[in-house]
């Protein structure tokens, strides 16, 4: 079993942080070797399973992320920016893999990452599901076939408690229509309408976010033009398939060199 590579997750009291858990514990490829949450979180110094509910597994929450990231060859990270910011520079000291399903990160936030990369092995995207990377091939495909009559809309759904829109995924679908088409998504993305917005603009990708009740994440791409509708849709019913996706990432980090990767490197679906 000490052969086995070790991973700490991060803000294990959470929804994917709870599942993550649940993830490595029950896994034969890897076994947890730290949780971590914030300085006075009411699990600290709590063995992780009975905080959970359930019996003792033998790993206490802690909220000394440098010692526990130490001991690690893995870091599965579903937290916020600045706590994702500050992981990454650890995983760089400690030249563990760092898996990062953070969303919500500034330009700022990505240039520290990037720093990190030097040294550590990240892999970060906005979903971690194979379903969704495919669906991200998909829309890539079909932007480069359809031209601008087409109008391009994302619209996806989450829970109430998420607290940034759009979501990551629905950002990483923008961004491969936007390859497809050869344009830049900054430039030409449409994030919500208010009010009297006037026509559609030609070659736009809108944006459109929906939250509500428990929702895990539903995501659909619709390519729409007079007399047709084409819609790419994609549904999580189960976090588990994000947690599972995590944990195929840093298995498959192990022995990578320092540097960037995403699921589509994971997945082998990666165009050359």
């Amino acid at each position: 079993m000490t052969d086995l590579p070790g991973i700490v997750v991060t803000g294990a009291s959470g929804r994917m942080g709870r599942m993550l858990t649940e993830i490595v514990t029950a896994s034969e490829r890897a076994r947890l070797v730290g949780v971590l949450e914030r300085p006075g979180h009411a699990w600290i110094g709590q063995d992780v399973g009975e905080a959970m509910g359930g019996a003792p597994i033998g790993v206490i929450v802690s909220d000394d992320p440098l010692e526990q990231i130490s001991q690690a060859q893995a870091i599965l990270d579903f937290t916020a920016p600045a706590a994702t910011v500050e992981f990454a520079a650890l995983a760089a000291q400690a030249r563990c893999v760092h898996v990062i399903g953070t969303t919500g990160l500034s330009e700022e936030d990505l240039s520290k990452i990037n720093a990190a990369g030097r040294h550590a092995t990240i892999i970060r995207a906005g979903n971690m599901s194979l379903g969704v990377n495919l669906l991200v091939q998909l829309t890539k495909k079909v932007a480069e076939a359809l031209d601008e009559d087409y109008d391009i809309e994302v619209i996806e759904a989450h829970h109430n408690q998420k607290v940034d829109a759009p979501s990551g995924t629905a950002l990483m679908l923008g961004q491969a229509a936007a390859d497809g088409r050869g344009v830049s998504l900054e430039q030409n993305a449409d994030r919500g309408r208010d009010g009297i917005t006037g026509a559609r603009t030609r070659g736009h990708i809108g944006f459109t976010a929906i939250r509500g009740g428990d929702i895990v994440g539903e995501h659909d791409v619709m390519f729409a033009t007079a007399g047709e509708r084409i819609v790419l849709s994609h549904i999580a019913s189960d976090r588990a398939v994000f947690a599972r996706g995590a944990l195929k990432a840093a298995l498959w980090g192990q022995g990578r060199k320092p540097g960037e990767y995403d699921m589509l490197d994971v997945l082998g679906l990666k165009e050359n």
